[in-house]
């Protein structure tokens, strides 16, 4: 519609969390709860990537450990002090510290909330089709088809 207002700008803080707190099948989705994510892409129908403003409660975790086939990840701490967890093992991060991840290259990776203060970060991915997620230390497997994710059991059968 030509007389259709677009949005150009937001206050990030001001758009309403995403209602649905985790994708995951349970016994999975519980395991992420204290994280808020806050769909920034999403509003300016952004849709080659993804852009995520996301706050984790003390205590909780931005996903379960992970890693994708053709999704390249970026995230960019703003507030707090998460342990940043790879094959590699463990990392301290801090406001202003960044870390990306490659697409295929199997190192899996999640951030974790230790401390008694939130995280906040922005997170940045985009959405290749015919992706595909392994979870290392978890019977999990997810594939991205037509938009959305499809989790599966490692031998390929899928989550009720």
């Amino acid at each position: 519609m030509p007389n259709e207002k677009k949005t150009v700008a937001v206050a990030a803080s001001e758009v309403v969390p995403r209602t649905q707190p985790s994708l995951y099948p349970e016994p999975f989705a519980s395991r992420v709860n204290g994280r808020i994510k806050r769909q920034l892409g999403e509003v300016f129908g952004l849709t080659n990537f993804g852009v995520n403003l996301t706050r984790l409660e003390p205590g909780s975790m931005s996903a379960l450990r992970h890693c994708h086939s053709r999704q390249d990840e970026f995230i960019y701490i703003l507030e707090g002090a998460p342990t940043l967890i790879t094959d590699a093992g463990e990392i301290r991060l801090a406001p202003g510290t960044c870390a990306g991840f490659k697409a295929g290259e199997g190192d899996g990776h999640h951030l974790v909330n230790h401390t008694h203060e939130a995280v906040v970060y922005l997170e940045v991915g985009d959405r290749s089709p015919g992706d595909g997620a392994f979870y290392p230390d978890d019977d999990l497997e997810a594939c991205f088809v037509d938009g959305s994710w499809i989790f599966r059991h490692k031998n390929g059968e899928p989550y009720r």
